[in-house]
């Protein structure tokens, strides 16, 4: 006799309860991603770090930056080189290696996760950049990739901290969970903070997963956002350019086009 379908259900996935959460209104994604519209930087973009995965596009403008803190290396520091190599001091941040995967003389590398307390093996952002010999208002840079926990990290910095940073290139996890009301108030409200600053002027979809398509919206799992403060001339244009001549796929994956509801189309 077969068994009855919750049995079924428990055997495979375990004696968990399930709580499916609300689905998002698609207005809401809609509108948010239509505040990340790349904007035109009124600067040429460079590319930092290598032609794959590990480099990004950035605006030429890092005359005053002194530092870029960079958490989620592992052992790619192709970017962080390429900071350095610029004249800035570089602050790494990793707790699942015992050190770069390059050495450099302006490389300051510290094993420990970021989180939202500071303990034996977390710190906040906060803690780490005050903890630099840095003055006390110079510029800075973030370039962010920590798998997912950059959306709690980013809202326990604080806004003088966040004010600090030029620039801000931060790989995006979990896109694909917009559609997950619960997730969504998190993202967004992350997103929602940086644009209090800056504005957005690149995205470059990661094609390591591919799109997922849903009410008409098509949304990349992960994807690269570079983000400009908005005191440093931005235009009121948009930028019109995807790909970008300097993108580059992350893997050897198909390729995935940045898809027309992430950026303003003419």
């Amino acid at each position: 006799m077969a068994k009855p379908l919750k049995s079924a259900i428990i055997d495979l996935l375990g004696p968990w309860d399930v709580f499916p959460t609300d689905a998002t209104d698609g207005a809401r994604i809609v509108r948010l991603l239509e505040q990340l519209h790349p904007r035109a930087s009124g600067r040429p973009l460079l590319r930092l770090g290598p032609a794959g995965d590990g480099g990004y596009l950035v605006p030429d403008d890092f005359e005053g930056i002194e530092a870029c803190f960079s958490p989620g290396v592992g052992l790619i520091c192709g970017f962080e080189k390429d900071c350095a190599d610029r004249g800035l001091d570089v602050y790494l941040a990793d707790r699942s290696v015992a050190h770069p995967g390059l050495p450099h003389e302006r490389f300051h590398f510290v094993r420990k996760n970021l989180g939202v307390t500071t303990d034996d093996d977390f710190m906040t952002l906060d803690d780490w950049v005050s903890r630099a010999p840095l003055r006390a208002d110079s510029d800075l840079m973030l370039q962010i990739d920590i798998e997912g926990f950059e959306y709690e990290v980013l809202l326990g910095a604080s806004d003088r901290l966040m004010r600090r940073f030029r620039m801000i290139v931060a790989e995006f996890h979990l896109l694909d969970q917009f559609w997950n009301e619960a997730f969504f108030g998190l993202a967004a409200r992350a997103f929602e903070k940086i644009l209090q600053t800056h504005a957005c002027v690149h995205i470059h979809p990661n094609n390591s997963s591919a799109l997922l398509k849903k009410r008409g919206l098509a949304i990349p799992p992960l994807a690269e956002f570079t983000f400009l403060r908005r005191d440093r001339a931005i235009g009121p244009g948009y930028a019109a350019e995807f790909p970008h001549p300097l993108d580059g796929d992350n893997t050897t994956r198909a390729h995935i086009a940045l898809p027309p509801c992430m950026w303003r189309q003419r």
